[in-house]
């Protein structure tokens, strides 16, 4: 994620829209309706809201290197990181920083160390998000509203919460049929499926991961009885030992 080169532009978008009274009724009715719309309501939106900003202040005051490269989409007190850095130490602060914020769950570290995004890059990526976001709306099996796409050197990440498996499977699968996309990672939950918080610092397997449509459901298999130990047989002491006398 290239964050540096849009805070200015985003910076100025959000000062000019809050010059005009309309801007700013706009903004927070829109922003109601959406929070209305998914699970846990406004209440829930809001304290996410504020986990955002949280995390993003810890993020500035540390390092604005790190800031510019990594993003987060945060849901029901789920944060999910992306994006690509340089130094591996800027993985770890981000995911330990993101620990801080209050009411965080879950922290899902997808983090990548490597180059960094060109232009490019960044926009295919965003092209990528925009076209799977516009076909959920479409689809009218799919409350696209619960559902939050990222994507970083084409691996598109989904997290929200999903009505049913087959809502789920669709989601996963208009991703998987967008143009330029190498892998599908979804962090998406059921709908009253329980948040498990993870141990500070820990991250998350991801729910379903694609690369053939159709997760492997993972089968655990019951240990082994530990073998009994190998004892030697008895060797017989020489008085134990009676002599055979062979006929002639």
């Amino acid at each position: 994620m290239i964050k540096a080169p849009f805070v200015a532009l985003l910076a100025a978008t959000a000062l000019i829209t809050a010059c005009t009274p309309v801007g700013v009724v706009t903004g927070l009715a829109a922003g109601t309706g959406v929070a209305a719309g998914q699970e846990g309501g406004l209440k829930s939106a809001v304290s996410d809201t504020a986990i955002r900003a949280r995390i993003n202040d810890y993020w500035f005051k540390y390092d604005t290197e790190m800031f510019a490269k990594v993003d987060m989409t945060v849901d029901q007190g789920r944060v999910l990181l992306t994006g690509v850095v340089q130094k591996p130490e800027h993985r770890v602060e981000a995911v330990r920083l993101a620990w801080q914020a209050k009411g965080v769950k879950q922290v899902i570290n997808e983090i990548q160390v490597g180059n960094s995004q060109s232009i490019g890059s960044y926009a295919k990526d965003r092209w990528i998000s925009g076209q799977i976001k516009t076909e959920m709306i479409w689809n009218k099996n799919v409350q696209s509203i619960n559902f939050t796409v990222d994507t970083v050197k084409g691996v598109v990440y989904l997290m929200g919460v999903a009505q049913n498996q087959a809502e789920l499977d669709r989601v996963i699968r208009i991703a998987q049929k967008t143009k330029n996309v190498k892998q599908v990672v979804s962090y998406v939950k059921m709908l009253g499926e329980p948040i498990m918080p993870t141990v500070n610092g820990a991250t998350t397997e991801p729910v379903t991961s694609s690369a053939p449509m159709g997760s492997a459901s993972s089968v655990q298999l019951e240990p082994a009885p530990p073998m009994p130990a190998y004892e030697p047989p008895a060797v017989p002491s020489k008085s134990d030992i009676q002599s055979e006398v062979l006929p002639p």
